[in-house]
């Protein structure tokens, strides 16, 4: 099984040798590799719409992998008992989303040993939600897959923290995610140097435009380029 650049980074997340659940898995193209690979030895494929849950199914039978991999019809971490994985899996989803689910049975979120988390769009609420929660950031990775950048954490829930220090991070921090700028990650350069040129062009069209609404715009932009500009100087360090 051969993975996307974006599933194939967020795979490399998983801890070998947990028990893990792919939650909206689709094809179950994840826990597929998983299990092939002998990164884990058993899985579970959840989705919320049964025609995805069909794929998923005939694609692990495909593979021969029915002893190690179950297929099960859930909203969220509905379905699933606390404490029957270690590592959930959450990618390719909204950040609101993606809250909602961790937030609606946190004794269930708690019990597990990490989360693998792949928002498609909120990172900041994602983040935020993470850290006001008390979980711990371990890693965290950035990929350009297909002309989009796909940012990806990995997570300790609170319980399974042996010392809770308060965590500090800023608000660029928070937006850019603290882990990616202290690494330097030449993703996140790249897509910041994008999202800047992106706001510069629209500024210098703006610009001979008048109206409240283009002075908000403009304010609007002049604060990214601001907060992009905070960005890269960790890049500078």
């Amino acid at each position: 099984m051969e993975l996307s650049k974006r599933l194939q980074a967020v795979a490399d997340l998983v801890t070998p040798g947990y028990t893990i659940a792919d939650v909206g898995t689709d094809h179950a193209y994840i826990p597929i590799y998983l299990v092939e690979k002998g990164i884990v030895q058993r899985a579970v494929a959840m989705d919320i719409n049964e025609g995805p849950l069909d794929r998923a199914t005939e694609h692990i039978k495909e593979n021969k992998l029915e002893n190690q991999i179950q297929t099960r019809l859930s909203n969220g971490l509905q379905h699933l008992q606390k404490g029957e994985v270690d590592t959930v899996i959450l990618a390719g989803m909204g950040g609101n989303l993606m809250i909602n689910i961790l937030n609606e049975d946190f004794n269930k979120t708690n019990s597990l040993k990490e989360c693998i988390l792949q928002p498609q769009s909120e990172v900041f609420k994602v983040r935020t939600f993470l850290l006001e929660k008390g979980f711990l950031f371990i890693e965290e990775n950035m990929v350009l897959d297909d002309g989009k950048y796909y940012p990806m954490m990995k997570v300790i829930p609170p319980e399974k923290i042996e010392e809770i220090k308060p965590a500090f991070w800023s608000e660029i921090e928070i937006r850019y995610g603290k882990l990616l700028l202290e690494e330097k990650n030449p993703i996140l350069k790249q897509f910041l140097e994008r999202e800047s040129g992106i706001r510069k062009d629209i500024l210098s069209k703006l610009e001979r435009v008048e109206g409240i609404h283009i002075s908000e715009r403009k304010a609007e932009l002049n604060q990214e380029l601001f907060q992009i500009k905070e960005g890269l100087k960790y890049y500078a360090m």
